[in-house]
């Protein structure tokens, strides 16, 4: 992962015309859940999908395999311009790309909103274009949504947490809220990182304050 003061050239999103190519050929990987044992390729008939970008991937990757309800997970890249870039074009702010975890879940074990909870409760969602030391467009937060009511969930979640942010003292969430984009898989050796290495570097970290339950989001 990346650390240290923000390159201005990483900044800001390229546009579709600035960005790097790409190419033709997906990233291969393995198609077992090193955790869990499941499919990390599909199909998950039944089961619903979205993507989040909290910063490094690695370690909300691990966040969300740890919550019971979830079927898979993956690292990848969404939310850009590049077809099927790879992590070192991704780290140059020249995909548009978001470091993002694909979330597998079964709604009959596990909510939309309590997801959510892990969402908002295990990052800060006021940084930008960062997250802690990690700096760039790629660490933006983002929950990118399958259908109208996974969007209508996370905008009623984003516009309940921001009065208590308000209140401790932190600013404005920046995270967007969009439907879901064509995911590129990671290499292979990004996903389940923290499982195949335990002690590897993990930035993920919350603001301490609890996302509001009770609000009706299903």
């Amino acid at each position: 992962m990346l650390f240290g003061i923000m390159d201005p050239r990483k900044s800001q999103l390229p546009t579709a015309d600035q960005a790097l190519p790409g190419r033709d050929s997906p990233i291969s990987v393995r198609g077992t859940h090193a955790v869990l044992g499941s499919s990390t390729v599909g199909p998950w008939e039944g089961m619903e999908i979205f993507q989040v970008g909290m910063g490094c991937f690695w370690g909300a990757e691990r966040k969300f395999w740890t919550v019971d309800g979830i079927i898979s997970t993956a690292v990848g890249y969404a939310a850009g311009f590049t077809p099927n870039p790879t992590y070192e074009e991704v780290c140059s702010g020249g995909t548009g790309h978001n470091e993002v975890v694909l979330v597998v879940f079964d709604p009959n074990r596990v909510s939309f909103a309590e997801l959510l909870t892990v969402f908002w409760e295990s990052h800060n969602p006021t940084q930008g274009m960062r997250q802690g030391n990690d700096a760039g467009t790629q660490y933006r937060s983002g929950i990118y949504v399958s259908s109208d009511a996974q969007r209508d969930a996370a905008e009623a979640s984003r516009d309940a947490f921001q009065p208590k942010l308000s209140e401790a003292g932190f600013g404005a969430i920046t995270t967007e809220v969009l439907d879901a984009s064509p995911f590129y898989y990671a290499e292979d050796y990004h996903q389940q990182y923290l499982h195949k290495n335990p002690g590897g570097y993990c930035g993920l970290g919350g603001t301490g304050v609890s996302c509001p339950v009770g609000t009706g989001l299903a």
